[in-house]
């Protein structure tokens, strides 16, 4: 039996293939799956298994595992995988997150492939937020906001502004301007020329307001302790998507603004939503979101993103930008006076163990049938 193993220049190679609307796509089956058979068995074993992650200690990281296994009668959401990703302890540490996912061969047990995760976790988190932004009815949004300048936010950076051509201006906010909020912002100048973009620091607390209170769209991928920015910054009608903190002593983002978020009726896909507090999993939101156990969020504020996939039963196409009912800017969809108390959206991602099964077959099926790339070992598990 041969061994696949996926470089992370190998994945960046598979991966510039996909479309944004092939991602949503991807993310959908995810998030839909997710929420409709969580309790199911098969045989007297859970249709879905993504037991809590485990975490180690070691000198300098924290190192989590997480196994994930689905069955489905689709080909392409069935499978077995396990993540490492090792979270470095020390502030300042820009070395990233090293990550691995490995693939295993449902019929024999083994390893199919051993694949670089460090793009691939933070694209199909992009992925995640990307679908929720056009499911809450955003389709022309000018503005977008983005605190931190890890790999999260350099996804998030490519997928918003790849799907959104609409976009025109995009703010960059990180603790401090070293060189990989440098990097990322000279990258995405050269990248995206019809966007203006900004870089700020967080100390400047007079340009960062004047951004977001303007935002359409706001993306906090950081590992803050105490909220980046008050409430009271944030106007009506903005999408906000919190992807950083996965500890329950975490925060981005204060408890009124999520707060505000919460809705007074279930809201539907099947018009524009002003006001929702969107989650990829209730039940691990509840265990390690912190900017929603800080605000004392239950499970019933809270709505699975496949649950209102299930309500809104079309297709990714008929959610590309400018097909909904409503089309144009959500700040000017209404006739109400933009205010910054009144309700937003937002989304909060923990990340859930399925996206990375997902995510990982189809990289090594394009990579062997697409793309032809990888490092093939042969009789990796040959006895002699």
């Amino acid at each position: 039996m041969s061994l696949l193993v996926l470089s992370a220049a190998d994945v960046r190679e598979v991966v510039s293939s996909f479309s944004t609307t092939f991602l949503q796509e991807l993310m959908r089956q995810v998030f839909i799956t997710v929420s409709r058979t969580a309790s199911s068995t098969t045989g007297g074993i859970p249709d879905i298994q993504t037991p809590h992650r485990t975490a180690i200690e070691m000198a300098s990281h924290t190192t989590l595992f997480m196994p994930a296994r689905v069955f489905s009668d689709k080909p392409r959401l069935e499978g077995t995988s396990i993540k490492v990703v090792s979270v470095p302890r020390q502030e300042g540490d820009i070395r990233g997150l090293p990550a691995t996912t490995l693939v295993l061969n449902e019929e024999t047990g083994a390893v199919d492939a051993v694949i670089n995760a460090r793009e691939l976790t933070a694209l199909r988190n992009a992925a995640g937020s990307l679908l929720s932004t056009t499911l809450v009815g955003i389709h022309k949004p000018q503005r977008i906001v983005l605190f931190g300048a890890g790999k999260q936010i350099e996804a998030h950076l490519s997928v918003f502004l790849k799907h959104y051509p609409s976009i025109k201006f995009c703010t960059l906010v990180n603790r401090n301007l070293n060189e990989r909020a440098l990097d990322l912002f000279k990258t995405a100048i050269a990248t995206f020329p019809r966007v203006t973009f900004h870089l700020f620091p967080g100390q400047d607390r007079d340009s960062i307001q004047n951004s977001v209170s303007s935002a359409d769209i706001i993306v906090c991928a950081t590992s803050a302790a105490s909220p980046l920015f008050p409430s009271s910054w944030v106007p009506s009608g903005t999408h906000v998507v919190l992807v950083g903190s996965y500890k329950p002593h975490m925060q981005e983002v204060e408890e009124a603004l999520v707060q505000r978020a919460i809705p007074t009726i279930r809201p539907t896909a099947s018009q524009r939503i002003s006001q929702a507090l969107i989650v990829d999993s209730r039940e691990a939101c509840i265990k390690e979101a912190g900017d929603l156990i800080k605000a004392g969020v239950g499970e019933e504020s809270m709505l699975e993103i496949g649950e209102l996939l299930q309500d809104e039963g079309q297709s990714l196409t008929e959610l590309a930008p400018g097909s909904h009912s409503n089309p144009g800017n959500h700040l000017t969809q209404t006739t109400e006076v933009c205010d910054f108390e009144g309700p937003i959206t937002m989304f909060k991602s923990v990340g859930i163990g399925l996206q990375d099964v997902v995510m990982a077959k189809e990289v090594v099926s394009h990579a062997k049938t697409h793309r032809h790339v990888g490092t093939l070992v042969g009789r990796y598990d040959a006895p002699f």
